[in-house]
Parts: C-alpha cells; sequence; structure tokens
C-alpha cells in the first residue's frame, strides 16, 4: 500500500525550535554573522615563540632539548592562557615585588626567586593542605627553624619582610650545598632530603635530568613562564595601565615592646579599625599580642584609610587612656 503524501503545517514557535536545534547541532543560523566575524579577528589562541637565552638566575636553560623545551612550552601556555590567574599576579606583584626585590638584593638572592613566591602563594595568605602558610608558603616546622616566631598569638610566616628574609636564609644555604640556584628553587619545592635522594640515586646533578614527581618537575619551569610573561606582558596578551595595578601601601611603623592586652584598642587608639590593623600586619594572630619577653616588634599603620573611617567616629571622641590599652586579654578571634 502506498501512503499519501501529507501536509505539514509548521506554525512560528515551531519554526523558532527548529532554528534552536540547529544552532545545537552545528548549523550556524545568526542573524549576526558580522559580529562573529568581528570576535574572531579581534581574539585567537596562538603558539608562543620559546625566548632566546632563556635563563633561571643566570644559570642557561637547556631549551636545545626537547623535552625541556615542551616542558616550559606547556607552563607558558598554561600561565598565558589562564589569563584571570596571570593578570591578578601582575596586580599582586605591582604592591609587593619593590619590598621583595629590595630584600631578595640586600640578602644577596637573585631577583628571579620574586617569582617563586608568586607562584607559591600568588601572594596571598594562603594556607597549603600540608600547612604550609604566607607568601613564602613555609611549614611551621621550618619556620622556627629559620627563626621566625609561630605559636598561637604571632604567626611571622604572615610578616612579608621576615618571611622573605627566611626564605633567603633557606635559599642561600641551599645554594651553598649544591652550588646551583636551579637546583635551590627545586629543593624548596621538595626538600632538600628528598632532592639529595634524587640526585644521588639518579647520579646526576642537573635538575633538567631528573625524574621527579609532576609537582617538582614543572616547578622551576612554571617560574621560568611567569617570568617571561612578566618580561614582556604585550607580546603575551596583557594589556594594562599603571592605574590597573594595586599601588604599595603608604603606612607607616609603630614599635612596641610591651603586652598590648587589646589590639582593637590598639587600633583605634591609632586612628584606623581592627580590620585595617589585621590587614596590615596578619602575623597578628589573635585580639591581643602577649610579650613576656620584652621583643621589640614593629606594627605597621596605613597612613590613609583603606576601609574608610565611619565606624570611628565614636572612637575618635573617646580618650583612649593608656591602661585601656592595657585591659584583659581577650581569647577569641575577631
Amino acid at each position: 500500500m502506498i501512503k499519501k503524501g501529507l501536509l505539514i503545517v509548521i506554525s512560528p514557535l515551531a519554526l523558532l525550535v527548529i532554528v534552536k536545534l540547529l544552532s545545537f547541532t552545528g548549523v550556524v543560523v545568526s542573524p549576526h554573522a558580522e559580529n562573529q566575524q568581528s570576535l574572531e579577528e579581534s581574539y585567537g589562541v596562538v603558539a608562543l615563540p620559546i625566548p632566546d637565552g632563556l635563563n633561571f638566575a643566570g644559570e642557561p636553560v637547556p631549551v636545545d632539548n626537547f623535552e625541556v623545551r615542551e616542558r616550559f612550552d606547556r607552563e607558558l601556555l598554561v600561565n598565558t592562557y589562564w589569563q584571570s590567574q596571570t593578570l591578578m599576579f601582575f596586580k599582586r606583584a605591582h604592591r609587593w615585588f619593590p619590598l621583595i626585590e629590595s630584600i631578595l638584593e640586600e640578602e644577596g638572592v637573585p631577583d628571579d626567586f620574586k617569582y617563586l613566591a608568586l607562584i607559591e602563594s600568588g601572594l596571598m595568605n594562603v594556607v597549603s593542605p600540608a600547612g604550609a602558610s604566607g607568601y613564602w608558603q613555609i611549614l611551621q616546622s621550618t619556620g622556627r627553624e629559620l627563626g621566625l616566631e609561630v605559636n598561637t598569638e604571632i604567626d611571622e610566616r604572615y610578616h612579608v619582610e621576615k618571611s622573605t628574609r627566611a626564605a633567603c636564609k633557606y635559599l642561600k644555604d641551599a645554594h651553598k650545598r649544591y652550588n646551583n640556584w636551579t637546583l635551590a628553587a627545586a629543593s624548596y619545592n621538595m626538600g632538600r632530603a628528598g632532592l639529595n635522594r634524587q640526585l644521588s640515586n639518579q647520579r646526576t646533578g642537573n635538575y633538567y635530568d631528573l625524574w621527579l614527581n609532576d609537582e617538582t618537575s614543572r616547578y622551576v619551569f612554571r617560574i621560568l613562564a611567569i617570568k617571561t610573561i612578566f618580561e614582556n606582558p604585550p607580546a603575551h596578551g596583557f594589556h594594562f595601565s599603571e592605574q590597573d595595578l594595586y599601588p604599595p601601601l603608604d603606612y607607616y611603623t609603630v614599635r612596641v615592646d610591651t603586652t598590648i592586652n587589646d589590639l582593637v584598642a590598639f587600633a583605634h587608639h591609632h586612628q584606623i579599625t581592627y580590620k585595617e590593623l589585621r590587614t596590615l600586619n596578619p602575623w597578628l594572630r589573635r585580639t591581643s599580642l602577649p610579650n613576656r619577653s620584652g621583643k621589640e616588634y614593629e606594627i605597621m599603620i596605613t597612613k590613609e584609610s583603606l576601609f574608610g573611617r565611619e565606624d570611628l567616629i565614636i572612637a575618635r571622641e573617646m580618650d583612649y587612656e593608656e591602661e585601656e590599652l592595657t585591659s584583659p586579654a581577650r581569647d577569641t578571634d575577631l
């Protein structure tokens, strides 16, 4: 039996549904093709050239070795096209690199190590699953070995200047052991004991010849990739002006060598909020600063408000007597 032809009537709504379905199945139905063409002309994902004379801390990187070249290429692509993260690196680095650079120079550590801090933490006070903290991601035990004060009230791993000097001490000791800054950087990631074991087992003294765990094998290349991008931002698609970056903080320091039992009152006494105090001094971990030994601490006080000071109107009108700054200690964080 032969079926007769059917006359199909399609409503406007059904036609719209069909058009949508076609667009999802790969058939392009667009009344704005010129906009798509404009987008294609203005944005592209391109392969990136490997720079000539690539080096870390003055030590050459053997990019003529295909495996080394491809490891670097991977990190360069990842960090170039993870635009949001890398742009935030530029913003935060503008605030903190001047301080870090000056300390590295003073301590005799190559300037390239500022990028180590950047890849470790993004210049944020993060805590790793292993408990490493601060911009330089220092473990509690390591911090104490390097001379940092780490306890429930004070944690100098969060003190930018002191933690940078502690990292410099580690790196200089590692360089003395290996006579090589690249291996010193690798040891910062996996520890000297672990690196020593791999150097001995594999009978080589070259980072680029070592078979390592994935994190450490990528570690120096991540530093190199960020260094390459920072040395020529436009070539990697990053365009910004200085006003787009975070400015260095303007502050002065107050030296204290006695206990401060109420840091909220201390902050208000200096015409700043407690939040401002903690933002500038994240190494202060509680609302008090016990100081039984009479040690001298330097507390940063911002010259201009970070957050606005409307909430300090009442505080400014109050007369803070000295004894109020030594009121009974609080046991909890705010």
